[in-house]
């Protein structure tokens, strides 16, 4: 780490020296291993080193700053040299913008990061072979469950570990270390009907989080399988139970609608909505930075300020944007926290682990508890509209009759509209799954239009 500590201090000094008033720079090391197998055979391996430094060399102007991004994958001194002389030149042509900048203050104690839990250190040995043969198992498990399942796409695993620096010039100088790693399985399934697929997968921070590559691939086998004999419905209004995998979509989509440049921009319907009552009292959203393991999880910002947790719905009522200094600038207020960068891009905004607060209902409850309606699985296409909220999705899923799925449905289309879905929503079960960033228990919206045959 110190290697990648000193060549942020070179990008600094050199940024500086050539005029820029202000910088800062991201220095990302990069380990990835990512292989497929598709039934006996090994599709590919691929193993890769990558490492990155990007400078952002900021130039005072009248009235505001002057900013450029450049980067390398050099990070000898003449190189980094270099490139944070050409910032700051390529800053001096740019125009000003009043709210550009490092933020003023308030950054992360370097020196009492907290453990998140981002890495385990006897995971870096992993080798290809165990990522292969976790793979393998996967494959085996989802192929044997049953004899309709006739083929996949292949089961997938693969571990990334990442070594983080980011430094200013305002003093401040953090580093951590992160890791993540992935198994996934997406069987074919196959009768007289038809062939459907699905797939199943499972994340962590460390290999022990991993749910067995057996119990991974029989969950996809089932989840294929059940698809078989799919039909569309006859189009109506009803009842939507959304499974925990796709009712993370929902929170990813209000992710950006509180985004503060949505909001700033009056992309969003949300705009004008802080504070106000948005959706069913159930619901608390949060997007906490400092989850233990969590996928999002980090102890600073992409502007080294201190990662934290932050209510965005509260009973319902929405809390807070989501913001870094930029956004915050724009909007008058104080950044959240949520600034995301890669080495070569400015910072943006994005959700830390943002997660729906689960309730006391399983699904098999919230199945139960529906006369009629929809169960979606899978969703498809991005029919969302964020100035007005209109949403129109293809789905696929079971259908629901006196409180049991009697079918599998595909071909058809669910849609309303998002601040009306959040008002809507009248059951939140207690299925918390996390496979991203965002995690979500199964959520029922009590009326969704349904568009299948006509």
């Amino acid at each position: 780490m110190s290697q990648l500590q000193d060549a942020a201090r070179a990008a600094l000094e050199a940024a500086l020296n050539a005029g820029a008033d202000a910088a800062d720079t991201v220095v990302v090391l990069s380990d990835s291993l990512e292989t497929r197998v598709r039934g006996e055979e090994v599709d590919f391996v691929k193993q890769a080193r990558e490492r990155t430094l990007g400078i952002r060399a900021l130039v005072r102007g009248e009235g505001g700053m002057r900013s450029a991004i450049t980067s390398t994958s050099d990070l000898g001194d003449e190189a980094v040299a270099k490139m944070a002389k050409e910032a700051a030149l390529l800053a001096q042509a740019t125009a000003v913008d009043p709210a550009a900048g490092l933020p003023e203050g308030g950054f992360a104690d370097a020196n009492t990061l907290p453990d998140l839990g981002l890495v385990d250190p006897a995971d870096r040995g992993v080798t290809a072979d165990a990522r292969i043969a976790d793979a393998q198992r996967a494959e085996t498990a989802a192929r044997s469950a049953d004899a309709r399942i006739t083929n996949s796409e292949g089961s997938q695993a693969s571990s990334d570990f990442n070594e983080i620096v980011y430094a200013n010039s305002e003093g401040f100088l953090g580093s951590y270390e992160s890791a993540y790693h992935g198994l996934f399985a997406e069987p074919l399934a196959q009768d007289d009907a038809g062939m459907q697929r699905d797939y199943w997968m499972t994340v962590g921070r460390r290999l022990a989080d991993l749910d067995a590559p057996e119990s991974v691939g029989r969950e996809a086998a089932d989840r294929a399988l059940r698809r078989l004999g799919a039909r569309p419905v006859p189009t109506c209004e009803a009842p939507v139970i959304f499974d925990p995998r796709t009712a993370a979509s929902l929170w990813g989509q209000l992710a950006g609608l509180v985004s503060g440049y949505a909001v700033y921009r009056g992309t969003t319907f949300l705009a004008e909505k802080l504070g106000e009552q948005i959706g069913f009292e159930g619901l608390d959203l949060v997007d906490d930075g400092l989850r233990p393991g969590g996928l999002g999880s980090r102890p600073f910002d992409g502007e080294g300020l201190p990662a934290r947790r932050t209510p965005i719905l509260e009973s319902g009522r929405l809390s807070s944007w989501l913001l870094d200094s930029y956004s915050a600038r724009k909007l008058g207020l104080a950044s959240t926290g949520n600034a995301t960068r890669s080495a070569g891009s400015a910072p943006g905004v994005g959700a830390a682990n943002l997660g729906l607060e689960p309730g006391n209902a399983s699904l098999e409850d919230l199945i139960a508890d529906t006369p009629r309606g929809l169960l979606v699985t899978e969703l498809i296409g991005m029919g969302f509209n964020p100035v007005n909220g209109d949403y129109s999705r293809g789905a696929a899923g079971m259908w629901i009759e006196n409180g049991k799925l009697t079918h599998p449905v595909e071909e058809i289309t669910i849609a309303g509209n998002f601040g009306d879905m959040l008002r809507d929503i009248d059951a939140i079960g207690s299925d918390l799954l996390w496979l991203s960033r965002i995690g979500s228990p199964s959520v029922r919206v009590a009326r969704m239009t349904i568009a299948g045959d006509s």
